[in-house]
């Protein structure tokens, strides 16, 4: 039997031109390598950079390309060399599929600062096979590159976890704010924001929410638990709030203006961006001099953090805010996303859809 005969296809929903509207594609799945798990999709969250690189915001979209990067899926087969995980077993896959393994990152267990990095989705693989991400039937990933979900976290909670919820966790952890007692602040209560508020007050943290409206005041402090609601665009309130935070995850994913917001910090404070934007930031440097100050990039979070997150979250009783739909709804909710009328994160039932509809 020739090796195409033994390959498996899949079924998923791939945009095919820079309109990013997604329909039904087949396509090969590589075979179960030693190392690689083969798993049955359950749920896939949706997350901007999807929309990013489905419209090719970004210069550098292949096409057909099936997007999805918060999978969450059951293991259907394993390599001969996989040790941790089982068929049964409920497992995650997050934006990365491979790394080098040999430079000073994938060494220190940062493989997500890998410059030779394997996304999930829209990249090649190393076999010379293009990636595809979630919003299918299946998929084949590297160990390494997995996850298990743990006992008592629901599968389709978890989705959101693996991108928005590492995101916020890493920052915290790496740059020592992980201390009881801190006050911090979470720009942009979206997708991200809202897991920013949660982790953070799950640390023990005094957590304000900054919003350029008071829209969701409520939301933010009733059901997210916030301290404190800052309206940006009202400069009695900024003003007040001056040199009072040590810390800022910034999640807003457009070009803004930051100094506004470095003038909130306290001395050795520190401005942490994690929105993707395509243009200049600009700030004048005494914003930062006359303050010690540091503006921060991060991005995601390893492997290790990612199973270090998700019992964190088991074990805090933290869930993400999510709409489930089905597959046949995946174009609609893209567009919600892009107006932000989601709360706070679609999850796509791709196991209860018809694929090729």
């Amino acid at each position: 039997m020739g090796i195409l005969e033994m390959e498996r296809t899949t079924t998923g929903w791939a945009a095919k031109d820079p309109t990013g509207v997604l329909s039904p594609y087949t396509y090969n799945l590589r075979n179960t390598g030693q190392e690689d798990v083969y798993l049955k999709v359950t749920y896939c969250g949706l997350c901007r950079t999807d929309i990013h690189l489905a419209k090719n915001d970004l210069g550098m979209s292949n096409y057909p390309m099936v997007p999805g990067h918060e999978v969450v899926g059951e293991v259907l087969e394993v390599g001969s060399d996989v040790t941790k995980y089982k068929v049964g077993d409920v497992v995650g896959v997050g934006l990365l599929v491979g790394s080098c393994r040999q430079c000073n990152p994938c060494k220190l267990n940062i493989e997500q600062y890998c410059n030779k990095r394997i996304w999930s989705y829209n990249d090649v693989y190393t076999d010379g096979k293009p990636t595809q991400g979630g919003f299918a039937g299946a998929m084949v990933v590297d160990q390494k590159f997995v996850v298990k979900i743990p006992e008592g976290l629901a599968a389709d909670q978890a989705a959101p976890l693996l991108c928005a919820g590492l995101t916020v966790y890493s920052p915290l952890m790496h740059f020592d704010l992980n201390k009881p007692g801190l006050k911090g602040a979470i720009l942009g209560l979206g997708g991200v924001g809202h897991m920013g508020v949660k982790i953070a007050k799950a640390i023990g943290h005094h957590v304000t929410v900054i919003s350029s409206s008071d829209k969701k005041k409520v939301e933010a402090m009733d059901d997210f638990g916030a301290d404190a609601y800052l309206v940006s665009t009202d400069s009695e309130q900024m003003l007040q709030a001056m040199d009072t935070l040590d810390y800022i995850l910034d999640t807003v994913p457009v070009a803004h203006s930051l100094e506004p917001y470095l003038s909130l910090l306290k001395v050795d404070g520190r401005l942490i961006i994690m929105g993707i934007i395509g243009e200049p930031l600009k700030f004048v440097s005494p914003m930062i001099m006359l303050g010690r100050k540091s503006i921060s990039g991060t991005f995601i979070g390893s492997m290790e953090e990612t199973g270090e997150m998700l019992e964190f979250c088991k074990e805090k009783g933290i869930s993400s805010q999510i709409e489930v739909v089905k597959m046949d709804y995946i174009n609609k909710a893209l567009e919600r996303l892009e107006k932000k009328d989601v709360r706070y994160r679609f999850v796509v039932d791709v196991a209860g859809s018809k694929l090729d509809a």
